[in-house]
This record gives structure tokens, sequence and C-alpha cells, in this order.
């Protein structure tokens, strides 16, 4: 796996890279998104750290913004898992809230009363700082939706199981390819 994981970073890099702010007209309508994070070095140079897509058709773009500007935890599990790991690496009680998934309207109505939401506002505030501040990404197109799936998951198995780009030992959100 190690050939093929150093080829797909080496494709990966070789691709427009972008950040934060990033201009939605040179992204693709479909495709694949593949993100790395500052510090994270694997095959000579940055790591994939995440590997992503989208199901609805064209929603590349919209799925992006969920990941680096829509403060809603519960619809990215990319901005669920960084919170959760900054609130573990705090030892922050409210991780036990954050795991709770309010989007269908029996959660709500049976955790909301729970919840402090301005602090869990101030958790979401913090995690769009560290996505925006800390990951860069490059995207390619791919408009079959079943194409697209099947391509995004070999890339995560090949990277996933790669022996040669392992995540540094500060690196604690291993969850992040998938």
């Amino acid at each position: 796996m190690s050939k093929e994981c150093e080829a797909i970073h080496v494709l990966a890099r070789n691709l427009d890279r972008r950040n934060f702010p990033f201009s939605e007209s040179n992204i693709p309508l479909n495709g694949i998104y593949i993100l790395f994070e500052k510090g994270e070095h694997g095959h000579g140079g940055e790591r994939i750290v995440r590997i992503g897509t989208h199901t609805g058709e064209n929603q590349l773009r919209s799925r992006l913004k969920q990941h680096f500007l829509n403060e809603n935890k519960d619809r990215s599990i990319f901005r669920k898992n960084i919170g959760r790991s900054l609130l573990k690496q705090s030892n922050d009680p409210f991780l036990e809230f954050w795991e709770l998934d309010l989007t269908t309207r029996k959660a709500k109505d049976k955790y909301s009363h729970l919840i402090d939401f301005e602090y869990q506002k101030a958790i979401e505030s913090r995690v769009s700082q560290y996505i925006q501040g800390s990951f860069s990404f490059c995207v390619f197109e791919a408009n079959d939706k079943t194409k697209r799936l099947e391509i995004e998951s070999k890339i995560i198995s090949t990277v996933s199981w790669c022996r040669d780009c392992s995540p540094s030992k500060n690196w604690s959100r291993s969850f992040y390819l998938t």
C-alpha cells in the first residue's frame, strides 16, 4: 500500500490547494476533497488527514461549507470529531453533551433541556477557528455518484492502511480519514 499511498499523496499535492477563505467558483459541483493539516507529514510532504465527498447531486461546495463555515456539529462528522478532540484535550465534561445528535425532533425534545447552547456555540466557534486556520484542501471532479463513492472508499482504504505515513505523535485526531 505504501507505493500506492505515496502516489495518491503526490497527485493530491499537485492539485490546486485551497485555504480558508476559499472561492466557491473554482470548486466543482461534484467531486472528492482531500484535507491536509498543518504539521502533519508523510511521503516527503504534507500528509493527507481526511478524504471525503458528498452523496447529493451538486453538493460538493455545500459539503465543504458544512465543514469550514456552518457551525453545526450534527451536520459534519468532521466538525464533531474536531470538537470531540478539543474537548478531550481539555478534559471538558461538556463532551458528554457534544456527543448528542440533535438533528431529529425526537432527540431535540429529549435532550435540549440538558444542553448549554451558549457554551456549545463557543465550542463551535473554536472548531471553526481551528479548521479554518489549520487545514488546506484540494478537490477533484467526480460527477457520477457511484464512481465518486467508490473512488473515495478506495482512497480512504489505501491511505488508512499505509504504514509509511502515520500520524505525528501530537496528532490525536486519527479519525479524520473516516
